[in-house]
């Protein structure tokens, strides 16, 4: 059955994301019902083009590599968190990416950013990329920026392995913004109030206190965190599923409307929507949609590695 109207994420207005938690079994209907239907990994749904009336997008090769070039710029001198990436890293990641999206069958049909996150516990880190047109041997993905990220942990009850896949910003569900009001252990578990809250709505993903990796449905996000508490460990595995960001990351994704292409365009003819997008926001021309979760670990050291950086001493926090 169509939906007449986008999805509202269900912890919308939360103080601090409600990440890593199952689908209520009491539901039957609605988005949690969708749970038990959730492909492994993230898969794009047949959705229209989300640069389909735009009024503005990089006509060329030269217009995007110009504005990455720019974007590149403006990330070192608004992003203090940012980290380089050495070419060994950045082909790695670019290479798994382009292999997730080829999965999914997701075509890029023009040059846009993305968000790219290697949740190997021993990297932890987000590049975002001008990813170009040509498959999965095709032109170079110019980098625009990379930093610390935080992505699931194990061995700790209710915290789930984020799972690899392509994630789509769809206009199909309504994001939201924190309060940044602080829940019971005194945390503000999405950051500060006003900082952006990405919803790639339900997905299956391994149980990480589990030896089984049984798989449950999350809902997955993309968020800042506490600026005191939580921000200074980015970089180590930590959440409770969903990837979180530096507040600068955020703002700069928010601000330039690099995932939010779908909602701009949705955004002319819904003032939800336009309630949401930054009222200072300066779309780039590149603006994508998607979020693409990778892991450069083998496999058999995946646990190893999360629970030496983990530690067996700090208290679970929301987030």
């Amino acid at each position: 059955m169509p939906r007449s109207g986008p999805e509202v994420s269900p912890f919308e207005g939360a103080a601090a994301a409600d990440e890593g938690r199952e689908a209520p079994v009491s539901s039957v209907t609605g988005v949690a019902a969708q749970a038990s239907s959730v492909p492994e990994g993230g898969t794009p749904v047949a959705v229209e083009d989300p640069f389909v009336g735009l009024q503005a997008f990089a006509e060329t090769e030269g217009q995007a590599r110009e504005e990455a070039v720019r974007l590149a710029a403006v990330f070192k001198r608004e992003v203090p968190v940012g980290l380089p990436l050495s070419p060994v890293r950045k082909e790695l990641m670019e290479q798994l990416a382009r292999q997730q999206l080829e999965q999914a069958g997701y075509i890029i049909s023009r040059p846009q950013t993305m968000v790219v996150v290697d949740r190997n516990p021993a990297v932890q880190r987000m590049a975002l990329f001008l990813a170009m047109p040509g498959g999965s041997e095709g032109t170079d993905w110019p980098l625009i920026g990379s930093a610390h990220v935080s992505t699931g942990t194990v061995g700790r009850k209710h915290y789930y392995i984020t799972p690899t896949g392509v994630f789509i910003n769809t206009a199909d569900r309504l994001g939201y913004r924190a309060l940044g009001t602080k829940n019971e252990n005194g945390i503000m578990g999405i950051g500060v109030k006003g900082m952006r809250v990405w919803d790639f709505g339900w997905q299956e993903a391994e149980k990480g206190w589990l030896p089984s990796r049984e798989k449950g449905p999350i809902r997955l996000e993309m968020h800042a965190t506490d600026p005191v508490y939580l921000e200074q460990r980015l970089g180590r595995t930590a959440s409770a599923g969903c990837i979180r960001i530096p507040a600068t990351v955020n703002v700069f994704l928010d601000r330039y409307g690099l995932l939010d292409a779908a909602y701009e365009h949705k955004a002319l003819e819904d003032g939800r929507f336009k309630a949401l997008l930054r009222p200072d926001r300066e779309p780039s021309v590149v603006a994508g949609v998607t979020v693409v979760v990778v892991d450069t670990a083998h496999p058999k050291d995946s646990d190893k590695t999360a629970a030496l950086k983990d530690g067996i001493g700090h208290k679970p926090t929301s987030g």
